[in-house]
């Protein structure tokens, strides 16, 4: 593989980038410093760094996005944005897509990859990868409510699996904890307890929560250790990460 395209594939800089780098003496290859931004190197073998930091190579990229209202959760929509779209420039050429769905006026945390195999094995509703919801209602909940949940309740023809709410002492809002996707789930089960959603978030996916350092609309890679457990619950822990 080309050095610069290293950096392109791992989403740090551009062809362009990376060259302008290599003149000015900032990326090195098995600690000897790059000349050339189209040398050939190994990316599974060879330490590359980038101004004294390491790059780790992966064939794909995850990047969590702390999800803001109004944008839709999809690559591409001929009339609303799109959760794309709040990538930074370098990740855009990479074919990154949303794993799962939230609603346009959801907010919180989301996960961008382009790995299908993950996305689809964190997606699979045999795994029952747990999501965490914050809420607000405009009715306060009823009596009743955690164990209705608990039992799993049937919105229409439809008969959720069992989730845990856990009220906040006024109960007009608190938290959900769900262990599938159905569509507008968190919404319908509230409505069917008269207490229709003000607000929503997803603050944990898989057990890792929505990093607090990460503003409304921003991005960040997801660590090593963050990958490992998403591939745990993905039931993928027994393989190697490309």
């Amino acid at each position: 593989m080309r050095l610069d395209k290293l950096f392109t594939t791992v989403g740090l800089l551009s062809r362009r980038e990376a060259a302008i780098a290599v003149r000015r003496g900032e990326i090195t290859v098995d600690g000897v410093t790059a000349r050339r931004a189209d040398m050939q190197i190994d990316p599974l073998t060879a330490t590359v760094t980038l101004r004294g930091e390491p790059i780790v190579y992966r064939e794909f990229v995850y990047l969590w996005l702390n999800k803001p209202a109004g944008y839709v959760s999809a690559t591409e929509d001929s009339r609303l944005p799109v959760v794309t779209e709040l990538v930074p420039e370098e990740y855009r050429r990479l074919s990154l897509f949303p794993c799962g769905r939230l609603d346009r006026d959801t907010v919180g945390l989301m996960l961008l990859t382009n790995d299908g195999a993950l996305s689809h094995a964190l997606l699979a509703p045999r795994r029952g990868v747990p999501k965490v919801y914050r809420f607000r209602v405009d009715a306060p909940l009823p009596e009743g409510a955690e164990e209705r949940l608990a039992e799993g309740m049937v919105l229409g023809e439809v008969r959720c699996r069992p989730a845990v709410l856990t009220a906040d002492g006024d109960r007009m809002g608190g938290s959900v904890l769900l262990t599938e996707g159905k569509y507008h789930e968190v919404k319908r089960m509230m409505a069917a307890l008269s207490a229709p959603i003000t607000f929503l978030e997803r603050y944990s996916f898989a057990g890792i929560p929505l990093p607090p350092e990460l503003p409304r609309g921003a991005c960040r890679p997801v660590s090593e250790g963050e990958l490992a457990t998403l591939r745990s619950a993905a039931g993928l822990a027994d393989k190697e990460p490309d």
